[in-house]
């Protein structure tokens, strides 16, 4: 009977201290990892969420840019980090292909990261210098197919969503690309600008302010239907029929992040998405807001590994 009341105590007094833990975080600055270099989309997305974060949760949010391997290094380094909530990483749908399009990528998703909450959605668009002739989705093709492999585009890296993004407008419209990756949109961008590629898919966040400077010509957006900041922008589908790409951003942490943590950010990335001036400044940059339970957010991860595992199969992507 004394066991019994010891083990008792001990039982309530471990899940005490474990809650207490809990009611406790974050008891220190949070912070968040970025695996893509500054200037992208994961950096417009975070500035305003990680400001209204800090307010929420009381404390500081560093966010630590990590580039490299198309968001890998980013990814693998949190994966292998202390399970505690004090790390954390700003993902988006290149983890999934990287699934399909790595043999080795030293970490799996599903069972090595905690899926906290998606963020946002990122409807890209598809964007040239404005001194290429080109003035349509229906103009690209015509000058891809007369002269195949000729015409260069840009991508933020091997297996990113706008890498994979027009090598499916390549199968789709039977015309071939020729493929110059960089280590982020960022610097795929001030490619485009200086002339090094013709074309380019990207986040619509990272070129809106060129777009609206002149500096960039956007030819048409990759979402079904035209971006609510971009009306007069046409989208593939409408000379591609059903053609969509689809990225997202996305909170995760290592795996066996405990559950009270997990519900805590949760929560958190929910009230900061909904409050007026973080919405309104995200849809302005070209987001759609967009929060999930932590099983959603695992059911969408399982359900992209498939989708994209078949867009790398087809395309052949392989990573460099």
């Amino acid at each position: 009977m004394k066991l019994l009341t010891y083990l008792s105590i001990f039982s309530f007094s471990f899940v005490s201290v474990g809650m207490l833990k809990a009611q406790e975080y974050p008891s220190k600055p949070i912070h968040i990892v970025v695996p893509f270099a500054p200037g992208g989309g994961a950096d417009v997305l975070m500035r305003p969420l990680s400001k209204k974060l800090n307010e929420i949760l009381g404390q500081p949010i560093i966010l630590d840019n990590k580039p490299g391997a198309n968001g890998n290094i980013g990814a693998q380094f949190t994966s292998k980090s202390n399970p505690d909530g004090y790390t954390l990483l700003v993902g988006n749908s290149s983890i999934p292909i990287s699934v399909s399009l790595y043999k080795n990528l030293g970490y799996d998703p599903l069972k090595d990261l905690t899926m906290i909450s998606l963020i946002t959605m990122a409807p890209s668009t598809l964007v040239t210098n404005p001194a290429f002739p080109v003035k349509t989705v229906s103009d690209l093709i015509k000058i891809a197919k007369e002269q195949p492999g000729k015409l260069n585009y840009g991508s933020a890296g091997t297996g990113s969503t706008p890498h994979l993004g027009m090598e499916m407008l390549g199968l789709a419209t039977g015309t071939k690309f020729t493929h110059i990756p960089y280590k982020g949109s960022g610097p795929a961008v001030t490619a485009l600008l200086g002339g090094e590629v013709d074309v380019l898919i990207t986040n619509t966040s990272t070129i809106l302010s060129q777009v609206q400077g002149k500096r960039l010509n956007p030819i048409a957006v990759t979402s079904l239907v035209r971006s609510p900041i971009m009306p007069n922008i046409p989208t593939i589908a409408e000379t591609v029929p059903n053609f969509e790409v689809k990225t997202w951003y996305g909170l995760f942490g290592p795996a066996n992040l405990p559950k009270e943590v997990i519900n805590k950010l949760n929560a958190a990335i929910a009230e900061a998405i909904k409050t007026p001036e973080v919405k309104e400044q995200l849809i302005r940059s070209g987001y759609e807001p967009e929060t999930t339970t932590p099983d959603g957010f695992y059911q969408m991860m399982k359900e992209d590994i498939i989708a994209w595992g078949k867009v790398v199969k087809s395309s052949g992507v392989q990573a460099e």
